[in-house]
């Protein structure tokens, strides 16, 4: 991967990590596009920059987020993060494979796109206007929620756990912050075992021009998730979802398309 790919690929990542339109899928559609080989490196470098992208919000939500006074909201996040680390834990290897399959990538993307276009009509009057008075068994089944995105690669992490708030009667703004904090212990673990996976396995990845160009990677996609994160929200609290369904639905389609004419491949394997 040459560093004008990666500083792409970090771009892709950062605009697409906070919004419901799965940056998961958005890279794994960009590498064949721009000639990217999966490889153990690249399989690392997407994991870590997403956790790059994902401290911008503890940038943003910095007062709230280094709050030690607050020990129920750390909690909170803890047990909401458990149900990802048991399913990635005994899926690994079907989560591998699924992750290879552009087929099934674009065809989540579209049904999570045609789920966009209702789900403000499904998840009305919303009750939980604080984080404060979210209980721990409503944090939990967040955290399921968000595992749909880990077995369904391309549904997007942020569109399963802000729905997933919204079901729990939570508004979409304060979905959408949870769904945010929660993001960082989740690609925390999912970084340190991605790196720790190459490490063992692949051990000649860890070189200097790796590490320079994953940390060129990962400064380009904090900046540009640091922007799109700011977006985001601003327009969830005044639009709802259905943009981004249709964005989905295209998208999805699109690549469809490319690989039934085999303009890309099927599989990054």
């Amino acid at each position: 991967m040459s560093i004008i790919e990666a500083i792409i690929i970090a771009i892709v990542e950062g605009i697409t990590e906070f919004l419901p339109i799965s940056s998961t899928a958005h890279m794994k559609f960009t590498n064949p596009l721009i000639g990217v080989q999966q490889s153990p490196f690249v399989d690392m470098f997407e994991v870590v920059i997403q956790l790059a992208a994902i401290m911008s919000v503890v940038l943003i939500y910095r007062k709230k987020f280094f709050d030690f006074t607050r020990i129920g909201f750390y909690i909170k996040l803890l047990i909401a993060v458990i149900p990802a680390l048991v399913v990635g834990f005994f899926l690994k290897n079907y989560i591998d494979k699924a992750l290879e399959n552009l087929v099934f990538i674009s065809c989540v993307m579209i049904g999570g796109g045609i789920v966009l276009l209702f789900i403000d009509k499904w998840f009305k009057n919303p009750i939980i206007l604080e984080e404060e008075n979210l209980s721990y068994k409503k944090s939990f089944l967040i955290g399921c929620f968000q595992t749909l995105s880990i077995v369904l690669p391309g549904l997007s992490r942020s569109a399963a756990t802000i729905i997933g708030g919204m079901s729990q009667k939570l508004t979409r703004s304060l979905a959408a912050e949870f769904s945010f904090l929660l993001a960082v212990p989740t690609m925390f673990a999912a970084s340190v075992k991605s790196f720790y996976d190459v490490y063992k396995q692949h051990p000649d990845v860890i070189n200097p021009h790796n590490m320079s160009t994953l940390a060129i990677g990962s400064i380009v996609s904090f900046v540009v998730a640091l922007i799109a994160v700011k977006f985001f929200i601003g327009y969830l609290q005044k639009h709802g979802f259905r943009l981004f369904g249709y964005y989905r639905i295209i998208v999805g389609v699109t690549m469809l398309i490319l690989i039934l004419l085999e303009v890309i491949p099927n599989t990054t394997g």
